[in-house]
């Protein structure tokens, strides 16, 4: 299955563009490489996970809340929305109800939680009193390495002296002491990238965590995005490494608990799957022996 960036993404003329890479594939990849190749290079199929979906629902509304006027933008209007936004997501994906039952949480229970989410972002924040002047915003940069960076961006206030704000909206917890470095990576990933294309860098990165009310804010410089563009480099060479060795080293940590291939992973006893041309091959072998036996 295709990336959603590649509907959107623009083909670029005349450069031997190296690859692509958006902010969760490298934080895939930074996080475990096994588990960036199962993903992104095997594409195994994922059971869908309810906190993931919150968060899909839950960004949905809140994009959708600014198309109301100022005076709409209420806690109530808001919560009206969650039912119908939750109900057109299972309408286009039916599987997402497998979520819930003897293994998953109810989904009154979920739904609950979403509406938590809400109630706490306008602890946080008053929409009435903003108008953002971009939600769901596709951006992509090509790098000097011909590296195509993209991804999407929740939202872009501008403010009226032209100054540039970047928002991201987590439905989990904020990041303990140590850990902001690798939550901001994404957002100066999206700050590179305005950066390359417009020539402006943003003035403020802006992580919402509706888990438990906290706001992250950075404000980024030139030697910050020079930094950033040096290690989305590094890691795109990594990624490249592995797939001319085959050697996708799986890295062990506290997010194992909510990875889906543990079944295939060494570190919780499973074997790693054959990259897809071996398996393609030896499936086509296999197929090969039953024909030679049943002639």
């Amino acid at each position: 299955m295709s990336s959603p960036a590649d509907v959107h993404s623009t083909p670029v003329d005349g450069v031997d563009v190296i690859g692509a890479l958006s902010p969760s594939r490298a934080g895939d990849f930074m996080t475990c490489p096994l588990l960036y190749r199962y993903r992104s290079v095997d594409k195994l199929p994922e059971a869908p996970s309810p906190a993931a979906v919150r968060g899909t629902v839950v960004h949905k509304v809140l994009e959708d809340l600014f198309d109301l006027s100022a005076a709409e933008r209420t806690p109530e209007r808001a919560q009206e929305m969650l039912v119908p936004s939750w109900e057109a997501l299972l309408e286009a994906e039916p599987e997402l109800e497998g979520m819930f039952g003897e293994d998953g949480p109810e989904v009154g229970a979920w739904l609950s939680e979403c509406r938590r989410s809400l109630e706490k972002y306008f602890e946080l924040e008053d929409p009435t009193r903003l108008e953002p002047a971009e939600r769901e915003l596709y951006v992509e940069a090509l790098l000097d390495s011909k590296l195509l960076i993209r991804g999407f961006v929740d939202r872009l206030d501008v403010a009226p002296d032209g100054r540039i704000r970047v928002v991201d909206y987590k439905t989990g917890r904020a990041p303990g002491e140590g850990f902001e470095a690798k939550a901001l990576f994404q957002m100066k990933f999206y700050a590179l990238v305005w950066w390359k294309t417009r020539g402006v860098i943003p003035a403020m990165l802006q992580l919402i965590y509706l888990g438990n009310g906290e706001v992250l804010r950075y404000s980024p410089d030139e030697a910050d995005l020079r930094a950033t563009e040096r290690k989305v480099d590094a890691i795109f060479s990594a990624i490249r490494r592995a797939q001319l060795t085959g050697d996708w080293k799986p890295n062990k940590s506290r997010l194992c608990d909510w990875c889906s291939f543990q079944a295939h992973c060494p570190e919780f006893g499973g074997e790693i799957l054959p990259l897809p041309m071996f398996r393609e091959a030896i499936e086509a072998a296999g197929e090969l022996a039953t024909d030679l036996t049943d002639d």
